[in-house]
């Protein structure tokens, strides 16, 4: 599939748009020089394609609260069928199918460092298709998350990355939220764009006050916004997640390097049987092969290397994607 987004203005605005998700088209235009209106134009043609989303995304670290990543292996027939109710949850997140269908991969956002207590994992063991089940937990994020990635991430200048960077957020402890904040922040996992007025018929507080309230979420780090690619719009066909076990004092230099990488969309450090999980986006299986073997393979610490093809991803850091029909 040919990139829908190709142009260089238009990626331009999508590294704009990761700087601040919520920038206005206006800040935007002044930004690259051109008119709000081309702006505004060529975002919703990119949106409306399925290339794109703004998504606002609450910070676990923030929030008081751990993030997992589990490995669901099941037979053949049952993975699309649970991987859609996986995905239709709302305790989940970056849900896809991977090795060839008969594994899911999600993430799944608990209190504090209890696993046990969620939900979805007690389902799952009394699940009778599921074959096994293994979580991690991610203790570090190197990229991914608050730290966005966007590959051609050097498109705009250093001055214009300076006139939208935002500052860097607070930190005073775990912020509570109220449940107006909770409205807020759900409707923003469908759209983060969504405007003011829109926030506040839901909460019923005035559109100064829901402003005031979102810009303090960020401001304490409480939420960030992200910018959801679907990769192939951007010709990337070889998507995978690796499973790194390397030498313990290693890990973290190792975590640090790979977050360097531009193939790479995030990568975590975790408990478990693991020591480092990557996600990678390739343009080919030549370039995936070649990512391994010639980029990591290159890594002496790394002891041993598990690649996982993604299959389809049906749920990113927000809601559903579009079109997503199980």
């Amino acid at each position: 599939m040919d990139p829908v987004y190709v142009e260089a203005l238009d990626r331009k605005i999508v590294h704009a748009l990761h700087l601040d998700g919520r920038a206005s088209f206006k800040v935007i235009a002044g930004v690259l020089g051109v008119s709000d209106q081309t702006v505004a134009r060529r975002y919703r043609r990119m949106q409306a394609s399925g290339a794109l989303r703004v998504v606002g995304v609450p910070n676990a670290q923030r929030l008081g609260q751990a993030v997992w990543l589990l490995r669901i292996q099941c037979v053949p027939d049952a993975a699309a069928s649970l991987a859609g109710v996986i995905a239709r949850r709302s305790d989940t997140a970056w849900v896809s199918l991977a090795s060839a269908g008969t594994e899911i991969v999600c993430s799944v956002r608990t209190v504090g460092f209890r696993l046990a207590e969620a939900p979805l994992v007690d389902k799952l063991l009394r699940t009778p298709k599921v074959v096994s089940v293994r979580a991690y937990c991610v203790l570090r994020t190197y990229l991914g998350g608050a730290v966005n990635w966007f590959l051609g991430a050097d498109t705009l200048d250093p001055v214009q990355v300076k006139q939208l960077r935002l500052p860097t957020a607070e930190s005073f402890g775990p912020v509570r939220l109220s449940e107006a904040d909770v409205l807020i922040m759900s409707e923003l996992a469908v759209d983060g764009r969504a405007s003011y007025p829109q926030l506040g018929q839901m909460t019923g507080w005035s559109p100064s006050t829901v402003q005031r309230r979102v810009e303090n979420l960020r401001a304490t780090g409480a939420l960030f916004f992200d910018v959801e690619i679907k990769s192939e719009f951007m010709g990337l066909q070889a998507e995978a997640v690796l499973w790194i076990s390397a030498r313990p004092s290693a890990v973290e230099r190792i975590g640090r390097e790979i977050a360097t990488h531009p193939e790479v969309s995030f990568v975590s450090a975790t408990t478990g049987s693991v020591s480092l999980v990557a996600g990678v986006a390739c343009g080919d299986i030549d370039g995936l092969y070649d990512y391994m073997s010639l980029r990591l393979g290159k890594m002496d610490e790394i002891q041993h290397l598990e690649v996982a093809p993604m299959m389809q991803r049906l749920k990113g850091a927000g809601s559903l994607f579009c079109g997503f029909s199980h």
